[in-house]
Formats: structure tokens, C-alpha cells, sequence
């Protein structure tokens, strides 16, 4: 009589990181011929351990080297614990568990948490990584998904059609260090969401279906120029993740020979201790030119690819792309072309990054960063600004929006000429630039605007670098306005909503006389004159005074 286990097969689906359009993983599948075996595992911890072992073991018999991902019920966890019997299976097949992600899935509803999250904490420590699945169309709460602070959160694809609720979500793993995925992408249009949005890794049926065998390939559309802007501090490492090849520290030459002659594409091997940590790194063209030299064979095949290897070069995994050029600048110049080892809190490696991945990444946040600045000042325009704006405001961050610019500034350049006007611009923005600290994000939005984005307690100091400063174009002397709105967490939805707040601030400010400043909050009516008065009937008909004149 055939058991379940007979007619049980696997399929291979990859998971697909965006930045590089590589493979970075591949989520094993339970494929039954009969039955609903994962209608049975939900009910049945210990069947759904023994399909989580069966997942692994149906993957080495495919021989692929990537990162796997195995599906595992809470319920299970928090009924079993660390899952022993799949880190012995781990171990068995030659891999290793921090190779390993557990997608931990719903119904998270009569989970007893605490069991959970103890699992969650052993499985950890055996070196498993952990990702949340089925988030967006799942159970699980935001307080459970934050104290499982997992490393990856794999999101619904209907969410998709709510971008504001993926950026939310990408905020929330930078917050927990974590990576986010989206799950079930089937169009090229959610795609684009995915990546605008914020996204790193992809699956879904528009990538690869799910197969029998392994993909080696992957279709990924062209990324947009209006993807997820780039961090301020550069693109960071773990967002270039490849897969390692990873070989014992006493593995022989030969071993790493069969390795790249069967794995073209891999450009290198890692050594590493029984603990993950690399202890040494072989490149391919190197060793391959060693061992194919005369006598190489003979020489180095039985003996340990350690000596035909270099010390390892290691980032951790929140290193930013700049970090890792200066890992590779402070080498010598033959590996230049070497894969630097990502390594996690504990120095385990957890991937690779390679060179050209990161100069690409570099070059394009160059690039866009160059598109959006003003030529003049050489400022952001307003699409960084708003766009830091929508992430304070997922961020549940108090925030204060001003807008600035020259009183009368069409008679300043009628009177004083346009080369001086534009003196004047340049002038004002490199004020607000040296005025800004910190978190303060300054804009030039076009003509004589600016904007600013700041802290709230950074104000005072900010609005009296430039209004307490005696601005002249030309020999005329010249006035600026600033309005500001304070948006308290919840006072505000995106920045559509703060500039519609700003608007009447900004009549208000320009209805004063002299040097203004009004500050308004938003969601309450009316506003606070910091600086300026009323006209006087002589002043609102006279606003720029001639040299010379009274």
C-alpha cells in the first residue's frame, strides 16, 4: 500500500531580488497527487516537520546551491519547538541552517505567542533564518509580526493595489532590519507598484512558475527611473545579496574545482568553519588558472584549496554600497574583481556582493540625483522633499514643512537685473543648506521657492539664519517670507495633504510687511505671526526700495 509520502512531490518557485535580477532564493513547494496534505500538516505538527525535512532533502537531490526556503505553520513552531529533526536534515544534506529561511505561515489566530516566539528565538540560534509569510491577507498582528522581528516579511500581492500600505510595510522592515518581499506577481504593471513602492524581492508566476526543477533563469522587467528613491547614505548591501557558494574550510582543490567547472556562473567559493564564518575566499579565475597550470593538478588536487585562496573581505549586512567600496579600495588591485563576503550579527556569511552590482547602483542613484537637482542651486526639487515627507508620515514621525521664498522677486530681477537675481537664489539656498542639520531636508523647487523639511524643535534657528540675515540684490535690498505648517503623527495622509495646509500660510506670510514668518498646524484653524505686520497703505504699494531711496 502506498503512503502519503509515495505520490508527495516538490516544486522549486525562485525568489527574485530586483536590485540585481538574480535568483536569491528558492521556496520549495509541496506538490501532492492526492489529497490535501497541507490541510492535514495544519492540524498536524509533527506531518508538517516531517514535510519540512522531506522539502530540504528533495532539494539536494536537485544538487542546487542556492538558499532555500521551506514552509512551516506557526502552529507548528510554537508545538514543537526549535524543530531539531530539520536542523539534523539541514546539516545531513551538507547545508548549512543559516542557508536555510523558515517561512513561518498563518493561522496565527490560537497560537499560543509566547510558545512562538521561543521557537521562533531557537531556531534563531541554530542559525535558521526566519521570514513571516502571508502577510497583507494574513492574521497575524503587527504587535506578533514586530516581536518575531523576522528577516524577511513576504507580503500579499493584493496589497499591491494599496501602495500606500506597502510603503508602510517597507518602513516597518527598514525599522526591523528586515527585507520585503512580494508574493504572487503576476503582471508586469504590479511589478512596477512592487518596486515603486519599495520592495527588494519578487515571486510570482510572471518571474517563474513553480517547477520541477530549479529555474536558471528568471524573466524580470526593466526597472522604471521612478523606482523607490535610494537612501540618503547610498544604496545599502543587502539589497545586492547574492548567493554564496560555501565549501568547508578543509574542502580540497578538487572539490573546488568541481564546483566551478559544474557552476559557470559562479564566480567564487568561500571557505568557511563549521560555525559560517569565512576564513577564506577562492576566486575562479585564479584557482582555475593555478590548477590548470603545468603540473597544477598533481600538485594542488589532493591538497587544501585553503592555500590556493586569500583572506576573505567581509561587510556586514546593513553596510551601506560605499562601505563596501572601501573594503575593496583598501585591497590590491588583482581583487578588484572578487566577491566580498556579507556576513550577519553573529560574522556568519550570509551571501555575496559583487563590485559591478554596487557601481551600478551608485552610478544610477548619481545619475537620478543629478536629474532632480536644480541647475541653479544644485538642490533637490520637490519630489525629494515630498517624497521624505510620505515616509516621515509612515514613520509616525512629527515633522515641520516650510515653504520660502524673496518678496517681489520679479521687481527685484526688473530692477537689479537677472544675474543678480540669480546671485540672490543661489545665495538664499546656499544659506538654507548651511543652516540645515541633522535630518533637515532642503529643496528648491523652482524660480525663487524653497522648501524645507525639518524637525520641529530645528525651526527657531533655521528661520533666523535667513530672516535675520540683510539680504541685497544688485544694491536692492530685498525681504524673504517663510510659512510653516507643524504636522503632529496622524494630523496629515501623504504630502498632497501638508502643501494643501501650507497654501494659506503662504498667502498669510506674503500679506505681511518686511521679513515674515507664519506657522499654522495642520488639521487646526488659523496661525501664529513669528515675524512681520501688516502693510501700510504707502508699504503694500511700494515693496521694493531703490537704492538710494527712503
Amino acid at each position: 500500500m502506498r503512503s502519503w509520502s509515495d505520490t508527495l512531490r516538490f516544486a522549486f518557485q525562485p525568489v527574485v531580488n530586483l536590485s540585481t535580477g538574480g535568483i536569491a532564493a528558492l521556496e520549495i513547494l509541496a506538490r501532492p497527487e492526492a489529497g490535501d496534505i497541507l490541510a492535514e500538516a495544519r492540524r498536524d505538527p509533527e506531518l508538517d516537520s516531517r514535510l519540512a525535512v522531506l522539502a530540504v532533502r528533495a532539494a539536494v537531490r536537485k544538487e542546487s546551491l542556492l538558499p532555500l526556503h521551506v514552509n512551516v505553520f506557526a502552529g507548528t513552531l510554537a508545538d514543537l519547538g526549535g524543530l531539531g529533526s530539520l536542523h539534523a536534515a539541514v546539516r545531513a544534506a551538507g547545508r548549512m541552517p543559516w542557508e536555510v529561511t523558515i517561512d513561518v505561515g498563518p493561522p496565527y489566530t490560537h497560537v499560543p505567542q509566547q510558545a512562538l516566539l521561543e521557537a521562533v528565538t531557537a531556531l534563531r540560534e541554530q542559525g535558521f533564518r526566519i521570514s513571516a509569510d502571508g502577510v497583507g491577507d494574513g492574521d497575524v498582528s503587527l504587535r506578533l509580526l514586530t516581536d518575531i522581528a523576522p528577516d524577511l516579511v513576504k507580503l500579499d500581492a493584493s496589497l499591491l493595489a494599496r501602495p500606500a500600505a506597502v510603503r508602510a510595510m517597507r518602513t516597518l522592515c527598514d525599522e526591523l532590519r528586515a527585507l520585503l518581499c512580494v508574493e504572487g506577481v503576476e503582471t508586469e504593471l504590479q511589478f512596477a507598484t512592487g518596486v515603486e513602492a519599495g520592495a527588494q524581492l519578487a515571486q510570482g508566476e510572471l518571474f517563474a512558475p513553480p517547477a520541477r526543477l530549479p529555474a536558471v533563469d528568471v524573466y524580470v522587467p526593466p526597472r522604471s527611473p521612478e523606482a523607490q528613491a535610494p537612501s540618503p547614505s547610498g544604496p545599502l548591501v543587502r539589497e545586492f545579496v547574492r548567493p554564496a557558494a560555501l565549501l568547508a574550510a578543509n574542502a580540497s582543490a578538487a572539490q573546488v574545482r568541481a564546483l566551478l567547472t559544474g557552476s559557470p556562473d559562479v564566480s567564487g567559493v568561500l571557505l568557511v568553519d563549521r560555525d559560517g564564518v569565512p576564513v577564506r575566499s577562492v576566486h575562479r579565475s585564479r584557482f582555475l588558472l593555478s590548477m590548470s597550470g603545468r603540473y597544477g593538478h598533481a600538485l594542488y588536487a589532493d591538497r587544501p584549496a585553503a592555500k590556493l585562496g586569500d583572506p576573505p573581505r567581509t561587510v556586514g549586512i546593513d553596510a551601506t554600497a560605499w562601505e563596501v567600496l572601501e573594503v575593496v579600495a583598501d585591497g590590491g588591485r588583482d581583487r578588484t574583481s572578487d566577491d566580498v563576503a556579507v556576513v550577519d550579527g553573529y560574522g556568519r556569511c550570509v551571501g555575496v556582493v559583487r563590485l559591478a552590482d554596487l557601481v551600478r547602483a551608485l552610478a544610477e542613484t548619481r545619475v537620478e540625483e543629478a536629474a532632480g537637482l536644480n541647475p541653479l542651486t544644485r538642490l533637490p526639487g520637490s519630489d525629494a522633499i515630498t517624497g521624505e515627507v510620505d515616509r516621515r508620515i509612515a514613520d509616525g514621525r512629527p515633522f515641520a514643512l516650510s515653504w520660502l521664498d524673496v518678496d517681489h522677486f520679479k521687481r527685484v530681477n526688473d530692477g537689479a537685473g537677472f544675474a543678480a537675481g540669480d546671485e540672490l537664489i543661489r545665495s538664499v539656498g546656499r544659506t538654507l543648506q548651511l543652516a540645515a542639520s541633522g535630518s533637515t531636508r532642503v529643496g528648491h523647487i523652482g524660480g525663487d521657492d524653497f522648501l524645507v523639511l525639518a524637525d520641529p524643535e530645528g525651526l527657531d534657528p533655521l528661520a533666523a539664519s535667513v530672516l535675520d540675515m540683510p539680504w541685497s540684490a544688485g544694491g536692492w535690498p530685498v525681504t524673504l517670507s517663510l510659512a510653516t505648517v507643524l504636522c503632529a503623527p496622524g494630523s496629515v495622509t501623504d504630502h498632497r495633504e501638508a502643501a494643501a495646509c501650507l497654501a494659506p500660510l503662504k498667502k498669510a506670510a506674503k500679506s505681511l510687511s518686511g521679513g515674515s514668518w507664519v506657522l499654522g498646524h495642520a488639521g487646526l484653524p488659523g496661525h501664529e505671526v513669528r515675524r512681520g505686520a501688516a502693510p501700510t497703505p504707502s508699504e503694500a504699494g511700494c515693496a521694493v526700495v531703490e537704492p538710494g531711496g527712503g
